[in-house]
């Protein structure tokens, strides 16, 4: 997949959620189905998944080559990500992130600023895609903490799909 198409698919898939979220009722913020997150802590983390990447891409490429390495094969394509991460979430048994293990449910009040930085974390890395390189988007590789080290371009894509991902099970759980 090319930049400019990544670049679109973040932000369709980002676009999709926040427009959801903005229109389910408050109380689905605070409070989720038994057992299950909050869609404010769906927000949060997707939050805390997207800043990281952004991070690491505003980093000088001769630091990230140093500190995680180049790529040693070719980049998969968008549905063999998708397939592979479904595939590591069955393993992990219902596993989460350590970041977001036991996260703490977001007051209602932070709503409009976690979903403002959803978006401008997401304008930003439609903009850091688009501007990096063809080379260091397939060779410059990155640690994911379920699907090991990937090449940026591929956890870019990831990163569309864990929105989707997400946006697909708020629709399935927390329909109004």
């Amino acid at each position: 997949m090319d930049k400019e198409a990544i670049a679109d698919l973040i932000d369709e898939k980002h676009t999709k959620l926040i427009n959801w979220l903005k229109q389910q009722p408050d109380e689905s913020w605070t409070t989720g189905p038994k057992g299950k997150w909050t869609t404010g802590q769906h927000a949060l983390h997707l939050l805390q998944s997207i800043k990281p990447l952004n991070n690491a891409l505003s980093m000088p490429k001769f630091l990230l080559r140093y500190k995680f390495g180049t790529a040693n094969r070719a980049v998969r394509n968008y549905d063999a990500i998708t397939q592979r991460y479904q595939e590591r979430l069955e393993q992990a048994k219902g596993k989460t992130y350590k970041g977001s293990q036991n996260m703490k449910i977001p007051p209602l009040s932070d709503k409009s600023y976690i979903l403002n930085r959803l978006q401008t974390e997401s304008k930003k890395l439609q903009y850091k895609t688009k501007k990096m390189s063809d080379k260091h988007l397939d060779n410059l590789i990155l640690p994911h903490p379920l699907m090991g080290k990937m090449p940026v371009r591929e956890i870019i894509m990831w990163t569309a799909h864990h929105v989707a991902h997400h946006n697909e099970t708020l629709r399935m759980k927390y329909q109004l």
